[in-house]
């Protein structure tokens, strides 16, 4: 890696500011918002995915309700391939696989359209934040149940004390920075 890489992701890295207790008590949440506000550090974040994904087969990006939408939709674009929701239940209007799982904060259900992936397409699913693993992990569960190829989980940041990578093996994960 260069020094103006490494010096680059550094300030990437401080760009993201810590909320304690949110969204309840003993949380330390991680805010990307100051990083997607401002268009050097969003374009860095992009840069970094399409050079890791530009020479890899990928047929569709799925993103991860909510904030997985926001470097999806980019990076789909900048690749030239479809982008698949993958969204709280009841979020999606058509015939769905749905999965609920326990994460930090409660319990969740995500859902995906029966119809999104064609069987052995291969899929990248793009996420924020890995913290616990679990919802990336049930994510990862609705791509394989729609017939899809997990080529990667790719997140902004990674919690690594969390241990959410463990939570995912043997799924291949890979995130741009480690806290």
């Amino acid at each position: 890696m260069t020094f103006v890489l490494s010096s680059s992701i550094e300030r990437l890295k401080e760009k993201i500011r810590t909320i304690p207790d949110f969204p309840r008590p003993g949380v330390m949440f991680k805010d990307i918002t100051p990083v997607i506000g401002e268009g050097q550090f969003f374009r860095l974040i992009l840069t970094i995915f399409i050079s890791r994904y530009q020479k890899k087969k990928i047929d569709k990006i799925a993103a991860i309700d909510a904030r997985g939408f926001i470097f999806a939709g980019a990076l789909a674009h900048a690749l030239g391939v479809g982008i698949i929701p993958i969204r709280k239940k009841g979020k999606l209007p058509y015939k769905t696989y749905e999965l609920s799982y326990k994460n930090e904060y409660g319990e969740e259900t995500l859902t995906i359209h029966q119809d999104a992936i064609n069987k052995g397409e291969s899929i990248l699913i793009v996420d924020d934040v890995l913290a616990t693993g679990n919802t990336a992990h049930t994510a990862a569960l609705l791509v394989e149940k729609c017939g899809g190829n997990l080529m990667e989980l790719g997140f902004l940041a990674e919690l690594s004390h969390l241990k959410g990578r463990e939570r995912l093996f043997p799924f291949p994960c890979y995130s741009i920075l480690q806290f």
